[in-house]
């Protein structure tokens, strides 16, 4: 077939997809529009007409507002399921991802509210994945709808000095810089009525665990008063609850990827969750609905940034069965231990000590497919020559962590120079270093500390290109590393 015929035929077969695709469109607005009408009439109460409601074919917002009377209505009086670029009606506040003054930079601002949906600068909702469990209150009628939390005394214990790569639209793309200050810089917004919510909170709290009260017993840690601060134990540290906020081009550029792509991939993955993930290109931010992250400080937080002063860092994603409930599979709690014990000499040695958690249970697969995983590698021959081909039978890929995003953290709190680096991955070290942070030594997890079931992770991830002084596994030694059989449960 020549050339020019071939493509006729795929510029005909193009136009009928997007006259198929505008069809469809056509379909899916009268299906929604019944669909709308129904709920209105047979489930939702009505409110008091305002100049706030959606407009006679349910596409256009008309400067919604709260609806007058005894009975206000604190969402539009239709359900509006997107909104679009340029629609009559709709003006982002402002927001300039970047810029060094938060007043000049502006509010996040993602409430559906009908008072801010016209001037929302951002996709999603606050509180990640517990946005779901507020939905669930709102619907009980435990929460109203329009509750506007009261932020007296919440403010920090401590200053996270604002550092350059706040405003460097390249080195921050998860997470709001100033997303601890929010109160603070946007109080006047608040006052008056617009739903602004802080996406990173900071307190202080004493710590207790069993393992390093043991190290204290051994004589492995000492009792200083400052991070070590008596005999029980108990350490003193600061930490900060941080909450996803992504700048999407950002997001993009770090992951090598096109921005729109993106947006659709994230749109249909979540299950068309957040329509205006395709129809509101105008809006940058997104608030997903993940977990976030943990900080962990031990010792002086103002020392982060100095490369003079002496750091340790472990960067830790969550493992629910080994963090929490001691599951001998895998290193996890026995390497955020030892982690957390070398942090604590790092700050009574006049350093700092780091601890990064993130909320990416499984590799970010989650502890359904991880419990899959499990079966199969016990059913079928736990070997560290299968390890990760099995995770890819169930999931498609070994790891869906791409460490790319997590170094965002670091670059909020300072740090430009890590002396030393509690973590054999080899992404989190790459991810690191491509950030432009330096790492002077990295530690591995000692051999007495390997659990012996999870010396089928351990020798499948050092042939795989995690760091180990030791040898590296050849193929043959792989097949010989066997963990506990399925037969070996007792029931």
């Amino acid at each position: 077939m020549s050339e020019p015929v071939l493509s006729e035929i795929l510029a005909t077969l193009a136009d009928l997809k997007a006259s198929q695709q505008l069809l469809s469109q056509k379909v899916d607005k009268i299906q929604a529009s019944k669909s709308e009408e129904y709920v209105l009439k047979h489930k939702v109460s009505h409110y008091h007409n305002s100049p706030g409601h959606s407009d006679s074919d349910g596409d256009t917002i008309v400067s919604p507002t709260f609806a007058t009377g005894d009975n206000p209505g604190v969402w539009t009086e239709k359900p509006v399921i997107t909104t679009y670029f340029g629609q009559k009606g709709v003006k982002p506040s402002k927001m300039n991802w970047g810029e060094a003054d938060p007043k000049a930079r502006g509010p996040i601002v993602v409430s559906r509210l009908a008072s801010s949906i016209n001037i929302r600068n951002a996709i999603g909702a606050y509180g990640g994945s517990y946005s779901i469990y507020r939905a669930l209150a709102v619907a009980m009628g435990d929460l109203p709808a329009d509750h506007k939390p009261n932020f007296e005394n919440t403010q920090p214990p401590i200053k996270i000095k604002q550092q350059p790569q706040w405003s460097d639209p390249t080195k921050i793309v998860s997470m709001d810089p100033f997303g601890h200050l929010t109160s603070q810089y946007y109080k006047t917004e608040i006052e008056e009525g617009l739903d602004v919510r802080p996406t990173i909170a900071i307190t202080r709290a004493h710590m207790i665990v069993p393992e390093l009260q043991e190290e204290l017993r051994n004589g492995g840690l000492k009792v200083d008063g400052r991070v070590m601060v008596n005999e029980s134990g108990e350490l003193n540290v600061h930490k900060a609850a941080v909450d996803p906020v992504w700048y999407l081009p950002g997001v993009a550029a770090r992951l090598n990827v096109d921005e729109q792509y993106l947006r659709r991939s994230l749109f249909e993955n979540s299950g068309g969750m957040y329509p205006e993930l395709v129809t509101r290109p105008d809006i940058k931010l997104f608030l997903p609905p993940i977990g976030g992250l943990t900080v962990y400080i031990f010792g002086n937080h103002e020392l982060l940034s100095d490369p003079n002063t002496r750091l340790t860092v472990r960067v830790h994603d969550e493992c629910n069965g080994s963090d929490v409930f001691g599951s001998d599979i895998c290193t996890c709690r026995p390497y955020l231990i030892y982690g957390m014990k070398e942090s604590i000499k790092e700050a009574q040695n006049g350093g700092v000590g780091l601890i990064i958690y993130f909320r990416k249970e499984g590799r970010a697969l989650g502890e359904v497919t991880k419990y899959l995983v499990y079966n199969a590698r016990k059913r079928g021959g736990d070997s560290a020559s299968t390890y990760f081909a099995r995770t890819e039978n169930v999931a498609g890929v070994k790891d869906m962590r791409f460490q790319a995003l997590m170094p965002d953290v670091l670059h909020w709190l300072g740090v430009t120079k890590i002396d030393r680096f509690m973590s054999m991955s080899n992404m989190k070290h790459d991810a690191v270093v491509d950030a432009g942070i330096q790492i002077l030594e990295r530690c591995e997890i000692p051999d007495e500390l390997i659990p012996p079931d999870s010396k089928v992770e351990m020798e499948a991830k050092i042939a795989a290109g995690y760091f180990s002084k030791g040898p590296i596994p050849c193929a043959e030694e792989l097949t010989r590393t066997v963990g506990r059989g399925w037969d070996e449960f007792h029931h």
